[in-house]
């Protein structure tokens, strides 16, 4: 017997819109967003949105600036540098992780997923680029089943996102030819150690292009 789709709780569908809303910077860092105006927004009730706000608090993706009011962190140089730290160590490890779990079936969902990706940067849709990159990331990461590494994940992306959307329109995706094929082809080699490697160097060329614009060295 087929099992019946779970219905996702009014609060959860809150939660990945208002994160959603700051991965693709649709939330400016540092502008004010008021808890009454999220509802009327988003056309639900208070409580489902102050459970959303406490969540993504808590993981730094959102700040309180009092009278009910939040806001996406600004971005610093040194929470930049520690950002950087932290995704070079945890990413490259679960997409060699993940890349031990996967079978050719799943590279294939990649290739669809890198395939809109591809699309939007040759469109200069910076908005389709960041949905794609991340939905290519994070299909991969999952593969991994890690309990520990992949919320870490999970939370870097949610407060390095705004300042990548704000970069990424500045430049353009002119210069954001990305390295899935390469981890895609080590993924079918079985080669775990160049699946790293190869999203170690995709990550890091998003790196370069914020340095190059902001002048942080990073770690």
């Amino acid at each position: 017997m087929d099992s019946i789709p779970q219905k996702i709780p009014a609060h959860e569908i809150v939660y990945r819109n208002i994160r959603d809303q700051i991965l693709y910077g649709d939330l400016p860092p540092g502008q004010p967003v008021t808890i009454q105006g999220l509802v009327e927004n988003l056309e639900v009730s208070m409580t489902p949105v102050r459970e959303a706000i406490r969540r993504l608090t808590a993981e730094g993706a959102l700040e309180f600036q009092g009278n009910r009011r939040v806001c996406v962190p600004q971005m610093g140089e040194k929470r930049f540098a520690e950002l950087v730290f932290a995704r070079r160590h945890i990413e490259p490890k679960l997409a060699e992780l993940a890349s031990v779990n996967m079978n050719g079936q799943f590279v294939h969902k990649l290739k669809a997923i890198d395939l809109q990706l591809d699309e939007a940067i040759a469109k200069g849709d910076v908005q389709g680029y960041m949905c794609h990159n991340h939905r290519f990331h994070f299909a991969l990461y999952a593969q991994s089943n890690s309990q520990v590494l992949l919320p870490m994940a999970k939370t870097l992306w949610l407060r390095y996102g705004p300042l990548s959307r704000i970069i990424c329109g500045q430049t353009g995706t002119q210069n954001l030819a990305d390295h899935h094929e390469e981890a895609m082809e080590s993924i079918a080699r079985r080669d775990h150690k160049a699946t790293a490697n190869a999203i170690r160097t995709d990550i890091e060329q998003g790196f370069e292009i914020v340095r190059n614009s902001t002048g942080w060295s990073g770690i």
